[in-house]
């Protein structure tokens, strides 16, 4: 990482260089497009220069056109993936047509044309259907279609797929040998260090660096034309990428409109009961049928795309073009069978009678251990504003009946239990039950749009949105539940533009922006005017734990304890310039990817409240009993507590650093300016900045820089850099090879 004080030199330094770049050549780039190459002759094998070059698409009627060299060889770069029809025309030749070459993503086709002398009248066309060989390049990339995806049960619904439930496109990766793909977890490639790939759509980079959930930014599988995947032996342009570059290319419309529709679903109507159960003895519909528990999940969706028109005022027929896809998946699961503790009637108003077992927690050799000759008996509760000596030792006086006065009850605890749900039966343990649901949603739009300037520049868009929310419910309501909602939502914007300069110099330039916000969705709750308690420096419910016991208590945990905010936008740009000179080809390219992701993060700013019984066992030489961590919460501090061991915290004793326990932390927070001036700062927090790991073949710009903090009202905290990486490949046309 550059010191610094050479940050402004190094900047000036790779702008001075870049806009030198720019000058001598119009751009650099990285994309997802493909190339036909080949060498014309005549048929004494003598090359051929000046022939004019035609590709059409078949579907959109989009025409490419270049030349071959004065060595004869041509070169037809950054085609979109498709099927293509190719033409040679030279006068004195019959003209040669070639229909039905499948172009996939990010690959070179070589065809060689041999030419027939005669009219240019006459055509001669070749309809061989062998496999074109890869014979320009070194890759090894596999190729996958959304047919094939769809075809073969590598797709999974809900959990088997991704955090999101969508069908994950990146599952065909199962189909390769050496391969390991766990969704949302880690993608291995070749034995490489899992999540070192590189993922990419539409010709650039959407590599979730934030967090390794591939779904979070994934396309709907149905508006992809075709995956490459590239696991070895790639161009130079695919650099930053170590286990493996993952092409996706999105589908455009054609000159006919299309459509189709689908459903994935899962119903337990499908699935086989579960062995030795009889579904009659809770319904007596079912007698005699193995129980088949609820499952629900449906991934539906459609596409539709075709030529742009406006009728009586524009047709796209051969010009332009659009493809919308659409995918949403929902899941509802409805628990009904999550037994927990909650505090019994008696417990609510301090009464621990019930907890006494009877049994003496004294030595058998010496039952009545206590100083003053009593027995300690287990549960029981002993009042710390009834502390004395004994010969030097520690003793306390039980309560009467064990149960706590009202007098001695803290205000701030008595609103806390007031929230807590009453038992269901008069059970001690697992007395609470109730229906909840947690629906999940997740969908996927997308658009994209081509159009035909003319037959030398043509451009393309593309916007998808991928998004998913679950309020990820238990058995505790609002406010004092644990449970965080979660609602993501990722843009993914791509606009690439292609200008044919001369026939032998091609200009690619794209741009684009991942914005994904990660949000928790939590309602404010102030902590003053619902409960009394102050001293907190977040609109969260406290965080309360060590309440659940053997003899009772709350087994669930109470408060979310955090709530995050997190933005990842991602700008990306890239370009390339390829040029046919005699028997070579020379491709030049750079990318420039931007990334900060701030975030807002109230988690060390919460109430965070462990309960213990220190306060209430008959002395601190003596075991606890099991429940007094529970009459910890109900007891009023007392004279002589120290603020970091009272059961619970008044207003005077809210600033104690049990509430604000200082944790290291790493992570990415939000910022209030780029300066990273703060004011009001709290709390301790520590951020690690972890270098990108990249790859360069010419020149690389990386500027980083951090900055980390704590507010009164949150953590905050911004990462940010960016890099210029410019490369260069170079070989016989039709080759490329790393320089």
């Amino acid at each position: 990482m550059m010191k610094p004080s050479e940050g402004g030199t190094a900047m000036r330094s790779a702008f001075l260089f870049l806009s030198t770049a720019l000058f001598l050549m119009p751009a650099f780039a990285q994309s997802d497009r493909s190339t036909i190459t080949g060498t014309i002759s005549d048929p004494a094998g003598a090359v051929i220069a000046n022939a004019a070059v035609q590709a059409k698409n078949v579907d959109t009627g989009a025409v490419y056109t270049a030349a071959s060299t004065s060595t004869g060889n041509y070169n037809l770069s950054q085609l979109p993936t498709g099927n293509y029809e190719l033409t040679v025309t030279v006068p004195g030749f019959k003209r040669y047509v070639r229909p039905g070459v499948p172009l996939p993503v990010a690959t070179t086709v070589r065809i060689d044309v041999p030419l027939e002398v005669g009219a240019a009248s006459d055509s001669v066309t070749v309809t061989e259907t062998s496999a074109l060989l890869k014979t320009e390049s070194g890759e090894l990339s596999h190729n996958v279609s959304s047919e094939r995806m769809d075809n073969l049960p590598v797709l999974g619904i809900g959990s088997t797929a991704g955090s999101n439930g969508l069908r994950n496109p990146y599952a065909a990766m199962q189909l390769l040998p050496g391969s390991d793909f766990r969704p949302d977890n880690s993608i291995r490639l070749n034995g490489l260090p899992s999540n070192t790939q590189a993922l990419r759509v539409e010709g650039q980079d959407s590599t979730n660096e934030l967090i390794n959930t591939q779904s979070m930014t994934q396309p709907s599988v149905d508006a992809i034309q075709e995956l490459a995947i590239q696991t070895s032996n790639y161009s130079a342009e695919f650099g930053q990428a170590g286990g493996g570059v993952f092409n996706a290319t999105m589908k455009s419309g054609t000159n006919q409109f299309h459509g189709s529709a689908y459903e994935y679903f899962v119903n337990e109507a499908l699935n086989a009961g579960q062995a030795f159960t009889d579904a009659g003895l809770t319904d007596s519909r079912k007698a005699g049928q193995h129980v088949r528990n609820r499952q629900r999940r449906n991934d539906y969706g459609f596409t539709f795309g075709g030529p742009i028109q406006i009728p009586k005022l524009y047709d796209g027929h051969n010009k332009s073009f659009f493809f919308f896809s659409f995918e949403q998946f929902r899941e509802t699961a409805i628990n009904s069978t999550t037994t927990i503790t909650v505090p019994t009637e008696a417990y609510r108003i301090g009464d621990f009678q019930a907890a006494l077992t009877g049994k003496n927690v004294c030595p058998a050799a010496t039952p009545n251990c206590d100083p003053l000759g009593r027995p300690i008996m287990e549960n029981a509760i002993y009042d710390p504003s009834n502390t004395f000596d004994v010969n030097g030792q520690r003793t306390r006086n039980q309560f009467p009946n064990n149960a706590i006065p009202i007098a001695q009850q803290d205000k701030v605890a008595l609103a806390v239990i007031a929230l807590i749900p009453h038992p269901i039966n008069a059970a001690k343990t697992l007395n609470y039950l109730t229906t909840f649901t947690n629906p999940r949603v997740s969908d996927i739009p997308s658009l994209k749009i081509d159009h035909s300037l003319s037959d030398r520049t043509k451009i393309s868009g593309y916007w998808s949105r991928t998004g998913t929310s679950a309020p990820n419910n238990n058995s505790l309501p609002q406010p004092i539940t644990s449970a965080v909602p979660s609602d993501i939502k990722a843009h993914t914007i791509r606009l690439n533009f292609d200008q044919t300069i001369t026939p032998t110099i091609l200009l690619h330039l794209g741009v684009g922006l991942i914005h994904l916000r990660n949000n928790n969705p939590l309602p404010d709750y102030d902590p003053v005017a619902g409960i009394g308690l102050k001293g907190t420096y977040a609109k969260l419910f406290p965080a309360l734990m060590g309440l659940n016991q053997a003899q009772g208590g709350l087994s669930a945990g109470v408060g979310p304890g955090s709530q995050v905010f997190l933005l990842n936008t991602k700008p990306t740009a890239n370009a390339s310039l390829s040029w046919v000179k005699t028997n070579h080809t020379y491709k030049f390219g750079g990318e420039m990817i931007i990334v900060g992701y701030p975030a807002y993060n109230q988690t060390y700013a919460n109430a965070w409240i462990s309960f213990t019984n220190t306060n209430t066992p008959h002395s601190h030489s003596q075991l606890p009993g099991a429940i007094e961590s529970l009459a910890a919460v109900l007891m009023r501090p007392h004279s002589g507590a120290s603020a970091a061991s009272a059961p619970m915290m008044t207003a005077s004793q809210m600033t104690a650093p049990i509430l604000l326990k200082p944790k290291r932390t790493i992570g990415i927070q939000r910022f209030r300016n780029r300066s990273g001036s703060h004011s009001g700062m709290r709390g301790n927090s520590t951020f690690i900045s972890r270098p990108c790991i990249f790859r360069c073949c010419c020149f690389l710009w990386r500027r980083s820089r951090t900055v980390a903090s704590g507010v009164t009202s949150a953590s905050i905290r911004l990462a940010e850099y960016r890099w210029l990486r410019i490369w260069m490949t170079s070989g016989c046309v039709g080759a490329s090879s790393a320089n």
